[in-house]
């Protein structure tokens, strides 16, 4: 493991990436009375009850409107608010994504739209609410920033970061219990990937739900005699071109893991980049352009081919595809 206070994989615990969200507000709001929240009717799923309950003459519900919940928070950001928006993200960015780029990223309204049970692990829920588009989307979106956190400590973290950064951002939440990893101490920064495993021969990039599954491959590829490196890339936009060049100019091949479409999102922006920089064999690992179904996230992530005997094959795969 690199030095960066993480957990060895066996003292992961587990905890919904969202919980750490609705802490981080509510302790982002007693330090900020300039912060307000408003949701679509899914206070206790977003968990921006926390901060409701606390500061209910700054919270606003406006209903089941999510075009309405992001103008009306582009306007009170007009007038010296910070305020946060959650819903499903099915819904916001889903169903509002033109109010977002009108009122919110062409005016660069410091507003955060927090998408709530995105991915997989939405579960049960099934193809309806399973988003697996939204970072493609709102990545392509100019100003946006797009950041999608790998547990619930580093979702608090990202949700204090926000608070104090002035540009519109979107962050990315999970349902269901995923690894915690991470510790108070684990660093995170808007913009920054960190390396969680260093290795020379191979980069496996990922985030969200799916970077504990990156690093558990890591692990059993070094058994493999392939010596992986696992960068956490927490920040889709803006990348951290640095970190992920350092690594792949080593490296010279890479995998790219996702629990999201594998078109447009965190795989596209690193092709993107790489194809200009630094040409090396790239394979993604990501829904292929497909609609989820009900299940449990176990059984989603094994179907969509996003489990740790996939990242192993896909890193087999990148490697030879170098040699």
């Amino acid at each position: 493991m690199s030095n960066l206070h993480l957990l060895d994989t066996k003292d992961w615990g587990l905890e919904p990436i969202r919980k750490g969200f609705g802490r981080g507000l509510a302790d982002a709001g007693a330090k900020n009375e300039q912060i307000v929240a408003l949701c679509a009717d899914l206070t206790s799923s977003t968990q921006i009850s926390l901060f409701a309950e606390q500061f209910p003459e700054r919270f606003v519900e406006v209903g089941i409107a999510e075009q309405n919940l992001v103008t009306v928070a582009s306007g009170m950001a007009a007038m010296g608010k910070i305020p946060f928006t959650a819903s499903y993200a099915a819904f916001s960015p889903g169903r509002n994504w033109e109010q977002i780029k009108t009122t919110v990223a062409l005016n660069n309204q410091n507003v955060k739209i927090i998408g709530a049970h995105a991915g997989l692990y939405t579960g049960p829920d099934g193809a309806t609410h399973q988003m697996l588009e939204d970072v493609a989307i709102m990545r392509v979106m100019p100003n946006m920033v797009v950041i999608v956190p790998g547990d619930s400590l580093e979702a608090y973290k990202a949700t204090l970061a926000i608070a104090n950064d002035p540009r519109p951002t979107y962050l990315r939440l999970a349902r269901d219990k995923s690894p915690i990893m991470t510790t108070d101490q684990t660093p995170f920064e808007i913009g920054k990937a960190y390396i969680y495993t260093p290795g020379h021969d191979l980069t496996i990039i990922a985030n969200g739900t799916v970077t504990s599954l990156a690093v558990q491959a890591a692990e059993s590829l070094f058994k493999d005699a392939i010596d992986a490196e696992v960068i956490h890339s927490p920040t889709v936009k803006p990348l951290d071109e640095e970190t992920i060049y350092k690594s792949v100019k080593k490296t010279r091949a890479v995998v790219v893991v996702e629990e999201a479409q594998r078109a447009g999102g965190l795989g596209g922006a690193v092709s993107e980049f790489l194809s200009e920089n630094l040409p090396v064999p790239v394979v993604r690992v990501g829904v292929r352009d497909q609609y989820g179904q009900s299940g449990t996230p176990e059984q989603l992530i094994h179907h969509y081919g996003l489990s740790k005997h996939h990242i192993m094959m896909a890193a087999h795969h990148a490697v030879d595809m170098k040699k």
